[in-house]
């Protein structure tokens, strides 16, 4: 097995991260490229070019290229994603991982929402904590269920269920920190079937394969089959 460094773009020239910009340009035909765009052709990652010159508008500057902006996403849209990166990492993200597949919108691009990736770190925590977290009530007698409250919770109170969890499976202890591969899910704990409502005292956090195995009985019942 022969092993190699990783490439090391420090010491890279100016005019060279410049001119693969302009590159990626030429070749999709257009004087607009977005981090995300630059990130999936360019050679270098879009972040290299920004601490470089100082934030993704200054290198589109430098270039001679137009500005571009995530003009219609809204800071919902922008919490709602992270909020699922979070979930799948199992903890707080880190800059160089907010990135795609993973994320729908890199870390650069936050930093330019929100000036800097620690403000939209906090920014989403703030939004996190709001107290309009519990599911949105319903009128039980509209419900041919009789529910006050929707089936599913958004993501908001997911978030909040699975971080007062610690992001941990409340059965097996298993996360996404600990364990590639590990799906977290949002289960009640009454069951939905038998009444349960979807506030945060009757939800939990489940793997996936824990949540399977539970069906729709109580997790107590479950285990004792």
């Amino acid at each position: 097995m022969k092993y190699e460094l990783d490439e090391y773009n420090r010491d890279t020239p100016d005019e060279e991260l410049l001119a693969d910009l302009k590159r990626v340009a030429g070749t999709l035909g257009s004087r607009r490229v977005t981090m995300d765009l630059y990130e999936k052709h360019g050679r270098f990652h879009p972040s290299t070019l920004q601490r470089r010159f100082g934030g993704w508008f200054k290198v589109l500057d430098r270039a001679g290229l137009e500005r571009t902006r995530n003009l219609h996403v809204s800071d919902e849209e922008w919490f709602e994603n992270l909020a699922q990166v979070w979930e799948a990492l199992g903890r707080q993200p880190r800059y160089d991982e907010t990135t795609k597949p993973l994320s729908k919108y890199c870390a650069g691009a936050y930093a330019h929402r929100f000036s800097t990736w620690r403000l939209a770190l906090k920014a989403f925590v703030e939004w996190a904590n709001a107290e309009e977290l519990e599911a949105p009530e319903c009128e039980a007698s509209a419900s041919p269920t009789g529910h006050i409250t929707p089936r599913q919770p958004d993501l908001r109170l997911r978030f909040k269920v699975m971080r007062r969890d610690d992001f941990k499976c409340c059965h097996c202890g298993t996360s996404p920190a600990l364990q590639t591969g590990i799906v977290l899910e949002v289960d009640h704990k009454v069951p939905w079937s038998k009444g349960g409502e979807t506030l945060l005292e009757n939800l939990q956090t489940l793997c996936q394969a824990c949540n399977n195995g539970k069906s729709n009985l109580p997790l107590t019942e479950a285990e004792l089959g």
